[in-house]
């Protein structure tokens, strides 16, 4: 199992972006969590396995190909007080 943190940019606050990625996430059969940020940004860590964390990714892009100004993505050690995939605030 690996993780993932990534920061979406742009146009990814009020649109549905926490609860498409949540459902994307869960399918994927991930653990970890998305929230807002105070900047606008969105911050998502993902847990598993890396093509689950690939494959949820590219779905978030397709869902929100036009809302999505840039990602940022960075390797973190996996934790595993994360049992699930949540929306956290």
């Amino acid at each position: 199992m690996i993780a993932k943190r990534f920061i979406f940019v742009g146009r990814v606050q009020g649109v549905g972006f926490r609860f498409t990625a949540h459902r994307i996430a869960k399918r994927s059969q991930l653990t970890g969590f998305v929230r807002n940020l105070p900047d606008g940004a969105v911050e998502m860590l993902a847990q598993g396995r890396i093509r689950d964390i690939n494959d949820c990714i590219v779905a978030i892009q397709e869902n929100f190909a036009g809302h999505i100004g840039g990602i940022t993505v960075d390797d973190v050690p996996p934790n595993p007080k994360y049992t699930d995939f949540k929306i956290t605030f």
